[in-house]
């Protein structure tokens, strides 16, 4: 079994154990996941945490205790290596009955969604460095406690619960087609470096009934006209734009790979740009 199988076997048993409610299961699963000294980053309010032991205790505990019955669900798990490492990603969602206050948002007492996009890099079977998005934004517009801030989309776009992939294929634990993994990761990498451009020179890389599923604020369309009208005015708030796929950039990916049909990439931050317009 290569390395990348490993590992994703190994975050598969991590996900197993947090896919129903129960303290010791998570408590006993983040320790076998996480070297003790991985170097975690989680959004702020949490930002940089050390080993297991802080991230149960700093970021999934008080999940827990604010969510009543919380489990976790991915509907995308992919891995690869990227410059020498090896990384695994997966998305999807925290849910659970949103009954005590989280981070000063109120509760709704009800079935709430936290959204989640997960970067790890593995060394010996081990997480030795994450990078944890959580959509808390999206939480508060659910919770109607979002403050009046413009966002750069033409319109307001969707923010609910999203599906997995239309191919329900998005757990790949298995090993793909090397030529189709390159054939991923370099249409991706190609459609990167052409946003922001004068010509929009992104649109040839995407379905005219394309499906964008954006972080809340930014919203989430369907066709490549509504994600254009989201796009195009967030593109002009900046006069240049350098992204983390650049090899000019200020900035840097810290990963980007492709597993099969599958591409993510991340940046911590991503993009350095001149900003000339209003931002949220």
């Amino acid at each position: 079994m290569d390395v990348s199988i490993q590992n994703k076997e190994t975050y598969r048993l991590f996900l197993q154990a947090l896919a129903h409610p129960s303290e010791g299961n998570f408590r006993a699963a983040t320790a076998v996941l996480f070297a003790p000294d991985a170097s975690i980053n989680i959004v702020h309010p949490f930002n940089h945490l050390i080993g297991a032991g802080a991230y149960f205790e700093k970021f999934l505990q008080p999940l827990m205790q604010a969510f009543e019955g919380l489990y976790r669900r991915d509907y995308i798990v992919m891995g690869n290596s990227f410059e020498g490492g090896e990384w695994v990603s997966s998305t999807g969602y925290y849910v659970g009955h949103f009954s005590k206050p989280f981070l000063g948002i109120k509760p709704t007492m009800a079935l709430a969604y936290l959204r989640l996009g997960e970067f790890h890099r593995f060394e010996n079977g081990r997480v030795v460095e994450s990078y944890i998005f959580l959509d808390i934004p999206e939480l508060m517009i659910a919770a109607n406690q979002w403050p009046d801030i413009k966002s750069p989309a033409a319109t307001a776009g969707y923010t609910g619960y999203l599906p997995g992939p239309a191919t329900q294929d998005g757990l790949q634990y298995f090993r793909n087609d090397p030529a189709e993994t390159a054939k991923s990761l370099s249409m991706v990498t190609d459609m990167l470096l052409k946003l922001n451009t004068s010509d929009q020179a992104w649109r040839p890389y995407w379905h005219k009934n394309m499906l964008w599923y954006g972080p809340a604020v930014f919203g989430s369309f369907v066709g490549i006209e509504n994600f254009a009208s989201f796009q195009v005015p967030f593109e002009k708030c900046f006069s240049t734009w350098v992204g983390g796929a650049a090899k000019n950039s200020e900035t840097r990916h810290f990963v980007r790979t492709a597993d099969g049909n599958y591409v993510c990439s991340g940046g911590w931050p991503s993009l350095n740009a001149h900003q000339t317009q209003t931002f949220l």
